[in-house]
């Protein structure tokens, strides 16, 4: 069994969307991830004061950066997550792993990560 990796992840700034939109939707700037798939687009962008529905938050483990051949490091985030029932969307880089998380859940999510041993900056008032 392979022990999962710890790993050190950071609270970005800002609160961001989930948006599917149509195949063949244009997009513009202002977009952190972007996945086409046969059912569509979507798109996660930083959120605006007219946006309504869910914000999500955004951790990152960029100090854990790691190659695309290294198993279980995004496993080793979601599943403390899962277990602590905190629902996530997941866009993956080249070198680390966004976790967007709900807004309200930023903290409980906080809670889980480190009680599953990785390091996790999320600024005092919101833990």
């Amino acid at each position: 069994m392979i022990t999962p990796p710890r790993q050190r992840l950071r609270l970005l700034p800002g609160t961001f969307v989930v948006e599917r939109l149509p195949e063949g939707a244009v997009v513009g700037d202002g977009w952190v991830a972007l996945v086409r798939a046969p059912d569509g687009l979507t798109v996660v962008r930083a959120a605006g004061p007219r946006d309504s529905g869910e914000r999500w938050a955004a951790l990152y483990g960029e100090e854990s950066g790691h190659d695309l051949d290294v198993p279980g490091m995004l496993a080793a985030i979601v599943s403390p997550l899962a277990s602590a029932a905190i629902p996530v969307f997941v866009a993956s880089t080249f070198r680390a792993d966004l976790v967007f998380v709900p807004v309200e859940r930023v903290a409980a999510s906080a809670v889980a990560l480190r009680a599953a041993g990785h390091h996790v900056e999320v600024p005092v008032d919101l833990s």
